[in-house]
């Protein structure tokens, strides 16, 4: 448990009676704030790959991305004879953006795979037609779904920086319409975005939670080659502009927003990593396990109350 919460191994765990491995798949799609369709370069974080650098090559058999998809957490797998399944999850960029029948075909080969358990769809709350919530509907009918939206923040200053290219009231939409289907959403945040305060982060967190999610991800801010905030990086950080939290201040931030969480929201992700060939700033993430152990040390040695309803 994380402060009193689920995390994601111990909510696979709760539903499916064993540890679940996530598949990242490519669903060959791009991104509205690629194209021009939203806006143009995509968010200022995002690599080349559309926050998919560790899903498998796209291919035309899902039955083949996922056998390639296996072979990449293969290491991870139990040696002891404990019990294991997979969930397949479309991570690179934004898995509602095609047409209907295209999501229907690609959806229904993926979640009828014997191997599979779940399906976890990544996606912009821009993304989301009637006709995509209503197949997200039969989809759930077969096998459990889940939908991640990526928030990043709820401050107006950050969402114009970042180039989200949506407002937040299309976020509360979203959640409204899925939570409506009975499918859970889990939402991803950043933290320690330029000029960003932990008031600020925590404003984001609060705002989340007073939504009927299932599941939050706190990601670390990675500055990564390639991208616009790399670039940003370079200048703000030469005009003394803008800094990343060290460990312990990001260490610190985590546990103080792990305690506006209500318990029933399940605990994705506290860290990320990202690639280490891409990877600019900061290099301190790079051993993950590491800094979960001193995340978890500093919540057991936490003495904060935990305010269940925030």
């Amino acid at each position: 448990m994380i402060s009193g919460h689920q995390n994601a191994d111990e909510y696979f765990k709760s539903v499916f009676g064993k540890k679940i491995f996530r598949l990242s798949l490519d669903g060959g799609m791009t991104c509205p704030n690629r194209d021009g369709h939203a806006g143009h370069d995509g968010c200022v974080f995002c690599s080349a790959n559309g926050s998919g650098d560790f899903a498998a090559k796209h291919c035309s058999s899902m039955a083949e991305q996922i056998k390639q998809a296996k072979k990449q957490v293969a290491r991870k797998l139990p040696k002891n004879g404990a019990p294991f399944g997979y969930v397949a999850y479309f991570q690179s960029f934004t898995n509602t953006y095609a047409d209907t029948a295209y999501l229907s075909s690609l959806f229904h080969e993926t979640i009828r795979h014997p191997e599979i358990e779940a399906l976890f769809i990544g996606t912009r709350p821009d993304c989301l037609p009637t006709e995509v919530l209503n197949l997200l509907s039969q989809l759930a009918a077969i096998k459990p779904v889940y939908v991640e939206l990526g928030l990043q923040t709820a401050k107006a200053e950050s969402v114009a920086y970042i180039n989200r290219c949506y407002d937040n009231p299309v976020f509360e939409a979203a959640v409204t319409a899925l939570h409506e289907r009975g499918i859970p959403v889990i939402v991803h945040c950043i933290l320690g975005l330029p000029h960003e305060t932990v008031s600020d982060m925590a404003h984001t967190v609060d705002y989340v939670c007073s939504f009927p999610v299932h599941g939050i991800k706190l990601q670390l801010l990675h500055v990564l080659k390639g991208t616009r905030l790399a670039d940003d990086y370079e200048r703000l950080v030469s005009e003394k502009a803008f800094a990343l939290m060290d460990r312990e201040a990001y260490l610190d931030t985590v546990v103080s927003l792990l305690h506006r969480i209500p318990k029933d929201i399940v605990i994705y992700r506290l860290t990320g990593d990202g690639p280490r060939s891409l990877l600019i700033a900061p290099l301190w993430s790079t051993d993950k396990k590491k800094l979960q152990n001193e995340l978890y040390k500093k919540l057991k040695e936490s003495e904060l109350p935990c305010n269940p309803n925030p």
